[in-house]
């Protein structure tokens, strides 16, 4: 695998981890679960994963 493939494939990864982040926590939401620690740590995980997505889309990956 050439890297460029690799980051393609790390670019998807993050996204995908993204959207499955984003679905839990809206899942514990509807649950009314926002003061939860899980909650708390997917929110930090989400924010993370964000970052990473901006700094990919800033060098067109």
């Amino acid at each position: 695998m050439d890297r460029l493939t690799a980051f393609d494939q790390f670019a998807a990864d993050v996204r995908r981890e993204l959207d499955e982040t984003a679905r839990h926590m809206e899942k514990l939401r509807a649950e009314n679960r926002v003061k939860s620690a899980t909650y708390k740590q997917l929110f930090a995980i989400r924010s993370t994963l964000k970052e990473i997505d901006c700094r990919l889309v800033e060098h067109g990956l």
